[in-house]
C-alpha cells in the first residue's frame, strides 16, 4: 500500500441474528391434531462403512480427496459451486448500490476479527479446502476440496493453519471413519468457534450444542436431530444463511417447515405468528451457558499495562466486554439488510458505522419482530480515505509480532 495513511478509531454496531433452525426453545409448542412435524424431517440416509472402501494409505490430503472422487465423480465440483468454498454468496442484489452483488469473508468486514486479509492461514482453517494461505489459492483444484471436514469422525481429524490437517492426523484412519451425516461435531468445529473461541460470535451457537441438555435444545437435547436434518443439502449446496452475508432473504430454513405457522392449540397465540417470529418466544435468553462476546476495543491492542484475561483483555486483541444468560435486543426484520457494509466502502467518522442493520418496519407486511444479538466495537480506519481498515495481524513483522499500529495498517 502506497498511499499515505493515517489511523483512527471507529465505533461500529454489527447484528448478529438469533437465527436458528433448532431454537433454544424452554418448551415445544403443541400442534394441532393432525400436524406432525416429523412428517417433513427428512430421513437419514443408512450410513456405510467406508474400513474397506477407503484402505489406504494416504499420505497427503488431496490423496484422500482423489479416493473418494473415484466413487463420488461430482462431489468436489458440487462443492466447489457452493459458499462454503468461494467464501462468496450467489450474486444479489443491493438496492443501495443499484447493482449485483456477491458477498462474503472475501470482501466483507466485521467487527470481530475485521476480515480474513490480515490473517489468511488463521481464517481460512475454516475453509473446507487445503492450503488457502493467500490470495493466490486455487480454487479451480478439485483435490484440495476437503471431504473430510464434513464427513469423518470429529476424534479422528482436525484441521490446521490455511485449512491443512493437523501433522498429528492420521488421514486414512480419517478418511476410513466416514459413515453416516455431518454430526454436530462437524458443524460445530467451525461455526460455534467463529470469531476465535467457542460462543464468541454468535450467542446462540456454542460447544453446549454438542450433547445439550433438553432444556437448552429441545430438537437436539429431546431428540437428538442433527444440523443437516433442518439444513438440508443438496448438491452439496446447504440450505439457510446468517445475516452477516444475506442481501436479499434467499433459500432460508424456517420453523414453520415443520410445525407450520399456526402451531399453537390456542389460535390467541397462532394469531400472532404474522407479527412475532417464533425465535422472539423461543429463544428468549442469548448466551444461556456459554458468555458471549458483546464488545471489542482493538485501540487497546498492543499495551502491556493492562493485565491479560480471556474475557475482558489480550495484548494481540484488545479489550473485549462478554455477557451471558441476557435478553436479546428486538427489531422489525424481513429478512434483508439495509445496507451492508463491504471493505472499501466509506463511512462518516461522526457516528457509528452499521455493518449489517437488519431492514424492516411494523409498516412492512414482510416484517416480524426477531431477537438480535447486537456486537458493538472500535476499530481502525483511514482518516484521510475514510475507510475501515484491515490490519495485517500474522506474519514477521505484523502486528502479533511488533505491535506497531503503523506498519499493520500499511500493509
Amino acid at each position: 500500500m502506497t498511499r499515505r495513511v493515517t489511523s483512527s478509531w471507529m465505533m461500529l454496531a454489527g447484528g448478529v441474528l438469533l437465527f436458528v433452525v433448532v431454537p433454544l426453545a424452554l418448551f415445544l409448542p403443541r400442534p394441532k391434531a393432525g400436524v406432525n412435524p416429523w412428517e417433513h424431517v427428512p430421513q437419514r440416509a443408512a450410513p456405510t462403512d467406508h474400513s474397506n472402501l477407503l484402505p489406504g494409505p494416504y499420505e497427503t490430503p488431496q490423496e484422500v480427496t482423489r479416493a473418494c472422487l473415484e466413487c463420488h465423480p461430482d462431489a468436489a465440483h458440487e462443492v466447489m459451486q457452493t459458499s462454503h468454498w468461494t467464501w462468496l454468496s450467489d450474486p444479489q442484489w443491493a438496492r443501495w448500490l443499484g447493482k449485483e452483488i456477491q458477498i462474503g469473508k472475501k470482501n466483507a468486514i466485521n467487527n470481530f476479527c475485521i476480515g480474513i486479509q490480515g490473517n489468511w492461514p488463521g481464517c481460512t482453517r475454516c475453509h473446507v479446502g487445503y492450503g488457502w494461505k493467500d490470495a493466490n489459492f486455487d480454487f479451480e483444484n478439485p483435490e484440495n476440496v476437503d471431504c473430510l471436514a464434513c464427513h469423518a469422525d470429529m476424534t479422528t481429524y482436525a484441521k490446521g493453519k490455511a485449512g491443512m490437517p493437523l501433522d498429528s492426523i492420521d488421514l486414512t484412519a480419517a478418511a476410513q471413519s466416514v459413515g453416516g451425516p455431518p454430526t454436530r461435531y462437524n458443524c460445530g468445529k467451525c461455526h460455534f468457534n467463529g470469531g476465535g473461541g467457542n460462543a464468541v460470535k454468535h450467542g446462540d451457537l456454542d460447544e453446549s450444542l454438542y450433547v445439550p441438555e433438553p432444556e437448552l435444545d429441545v430438537h437436539m437435547g429431546k431428540h437428538d436431530m442433527l444440523c443437516v436434518d433442518c439444513h438440508t443439502a443438496e448438491d452439496h449446496r446447504i440450505k439457510g444463511h446468517a445475516l452477516s452475508f444475506a442481501i436479499e432473504y434467499g433459500d432460508q430454513v424456517q420453523c414453520a417447515d415443520c410445525h407450520t405457522d399456526r402451531p399453537h392449540e390456542d389460535d390467541r397465540l397462532n394469531d400472532h405468528t404474522d407479527a412475532v417470529a417464533c425465535q422472539t418466544c423461543h429463544v428468549p435468553y442469548v448466551a444461556p451457558k456459554w458468555p458471549t462476546k458483546v464488545w471489542w476495543d482493538w485501540s487497546t491492542a498492543g499495551r502491556d499495562d493492562i493485565p491479560e484475561n480471556h474475557y475482558t483483555y489480550l495484548k494481540i486483541k484488545g479489550s473485549f466486554r462478554y455477557k451471558k444468560n441476557f435478553v436479546p435486543e428486538y427489531y422489525w426484520w424481513n429478512g434483508t439488510v439495509r445496507y451492508r457494509y463491504l471493505l472499501g466502502d466509506p463511512i462518516d467518522p461522526e457516528k457509528p458505522t452499521m455493518i449489517n442493520p437488519p431492514d424492516g418496519s411494523i409498516h412492512d407486511p414482510n416484517a416480524k419482530i426477531w431477537p438480535f444479538k447486537i456486537h458493538r466495537g472500535r476499530q481502525p480506519y483511514d482518516t484521510e480515505y475514510k475507510i475501515l481498515l484491515q490490519p495485517w495481524t500474522v506474519g514477521e513483522g505484523a502486528f502479533w509480532d511488533a505491535f506497531d499500529w503503523e506498519v499493520a495498517l500499511r500493509e
